[in-house]
């Protein structure tokens, strides 16, 4: 069923918690995709109920024209999550999850200062609000996120942790097209052409940490990565960086648990991923 005000999802909730039913959430803005739909059927598994949101966040966005230009796909979404027999689509309106008067910002330290969160001023303090408001909203046992916003599923897990949210955060592994390039809405948004080459991406990245991996010099395969993307049409490389999971922190070297993580634009669209290494 499709709920669109938050009374009616609570007491839909509600009933569910009076007879003892764990609840999961999956958090999206729609423009579903297989890496959703992978998260939905992982919560399917764990929990006896599940919520899947859609909104998209107005808060998280930097550009009104990306804001504007995102896909917006809720009638193609209710088709896709039909066979998997989900229990309520929550689809709020801007009033719904931002009342007249809204004034609260959720802000995450530390974890949010680099990578995305230094290319887009604010975007992580919109995903932590709205991500707050749907926990509440929901009162899920479990929520559920893809790694391809790896920086993302930290800054979540944090929130929670913090905030001492009675809710487990889960992270789902990456869904990838055959060509390896990471499921996204936004890959709706390419051309042709720049759908032929969005898979350099993660190529690039699989040479870089293969190299780094076999201790090779971290500025020349960084150097390689970034001319193999400007091959490829790639216009800006954001950052390709090698954190460690746990922190963010930057390394040289994967000596400890690593992630390489990138953001690049190609044909005016911004593409993400990481991999692990090591």
């Amino acid at each position: 069923m499709i709920l669109r005000t938050l009374a009616d999802l609570r007491a839909q909730v509600a009933a569910w918690k009076r007879a003892g039913e764990s609840v999961g959430v999956v958090p999206t803005m729609g423009a579903l995709h297989q890496g959703h739909l992978s998260l939905v059927s992982a919560a399917k598994q764990a929990c006896d109920r599940v919520i899947v949101t859609i909104f998209v966040n107005p808060r998280q966005f930097n550009s009104p024209e990306d804001l504007a230009n995102y896909p917006r796909t809720e009638i193609e979404d209710a088709r896709k999550l039909a066979p998997l027999a989900v229990d309520v689509v929550y689809v709020p309106d801007g009033a719904q999850m931002y009342p007249e008067g809204f004034a609260t910002t959720v802000s995450v330290g530390g974890l949010t200062d680099v990578l995305c969160g230094a290319n887009r001023p604010g975007h992580f303090d919109g995903v932590a609000t709205v991500v707050t408001k749907l926990f509440t909203q929901t009162q899920a046992d479990r929520a559920y996120f893809g790694e391809k916003d790896y920086q993302q599923v930290q800054v979540v897990t944090r929130l929670a942790r913090d905030l001492d949210l009675p809710i487990a955060v889960v992270a789902c592994p990456t869904i990838r097209e055959e060509d390896g390039l990471a499921m996204s809405s936004r890959n709706l948004l390419l051309s042709d052409r720049a759908r032929v080459y969005a898979p350099e991406l993660h190529r690039a990245m699989k040479e870089l940490a293969q190299g780094l991996i076999a201790g090779k010099d971290p500025t020349l395969l960084h150097m390689q990565a970034k001319a193999r993307l400007d091959r490829a049409g790639f216009t800006k490389v954001e950052y390709l960086d090698l954190r460690a999971c746990d922190d963010l922190s930057l390394l040289e070297t994967p000596d400890r648990p690593a992630r390489l993580l990138a953001a690049a634009w190609l044909a005016g669209v911004r593409l993400i991923d990481n991999i692990a290494v090591g």
